[in-house]
């Protein structure tokens, strides 16, 4: 028997992610495809009987509109929202805003896989030159962020993005958590996988191998350790969220008509 229970998910597609571009900090609302995802997440979890008490999220807009959706459809809008930067997606750096498919067909798919999958290598960082570096470093949200805007990653390795996200994991997540609290964590692909990296002990090797499908929840069942009683486990039809999971392994792939 489960002494915690937590549900984790990618945000529902966005307006970049159906383009093919490294998306990362730069704020994007969800594609309409996107908003289907998140209702059609909120509708499963509602019918699967959840009640959450406390939803965290980045301070992207995707993650937090992912999470606003999924709690209407459950008629739990009153359910507290905390955000926090530390939940973003990893800093893609000099990647941001180019497609992937593009990439790899110039740097070959390997490369591609690598600076997308691995879990200790980090792409070019970000220059003042870059066309979405004032749009990132200007925005608000980060004035008022726990670092100062100078700490703030101009690139980041899936090691960095779990460095930054522990801390909120320990400080923040777990108490709620081991107070009773039923937890929805609406965050990324990459912040998503950091925290499955952690929690269930997944090796550097092992990560790459670990996609996660746009608006799909995962249930996680810890004991009082909060240690995994079993692999994390996608609430869903089965067959169609391995036909989303390849669908983003082939992001990083070279078009069949280009090859």
């Amino acid at each position: 028997m489960s002494k915690y229970r937590l549900v984790l998910l990618r945000h529902g597609e966005g307006a970049w992610t159906k383009e093919n571009r490294f998306c990362s900090w730069v704020d994007q609302k969800l594609s309409s495809d996107g908003i289907k995802e998140a209702q059609s997440c909120g509708k499963h979890l509602k019918a699967l009987g959840f009640e959450f008490d406390l939803v965290f999220t980045s301070v992207l807009s995707r993650s937090i509109q992912t999470a606003w959706l999924i709690l209407q459809e459950m008629g739990q809008e009153w359910v507290p929202i905390q955000s926090s930067w530390r939940l973003n997606e990893r800093h893609y750096g000099a990647l941001i805003g180019l497609n992937r498919a593009e990439m790899a067909l110039n740097h070959g798919e390997e490369q591609v896989k690598i600076w997308r999958r691995s879990y200790d290598v980090t792409p070019p960082p970000i220059s003042e030159s870059h066309p979405y570096y004032a749009e990132i470093y200007n925005d608000r949200r980060y004035k008022c962020s726990d670092v100062p805007q100078e700490s703030l990653p101009k690139a980041e390795s899936l090691k960095d993005v779990l460095d930054r996200l522990l801390p909120y994991w320990n400080e923040k997540i777990v108490p709620e958590l081991k107070s009773g609290k039923m937890i929805l964590i609406s965050a990324h692909g990459n912040s998503s996988r950091a925290l499955l990296k952690h929690v269930e002990g997944i090796s550097d090797e092992d990560i790459i191998n670990v996609t996660l499908p746009t608006g799909v929840p995962i249930l996680l069942e810890l004991d009082e350790n909060l240690h995994p009683l079993g692999p994390h486990q996608f609430l869903g039809d089965q067959e169609a969220i391995q036909a989303a999971i390849k669908k983003v392994e082939d992001q990083g792939k070279v078009k069949s008509a280009e090859k």
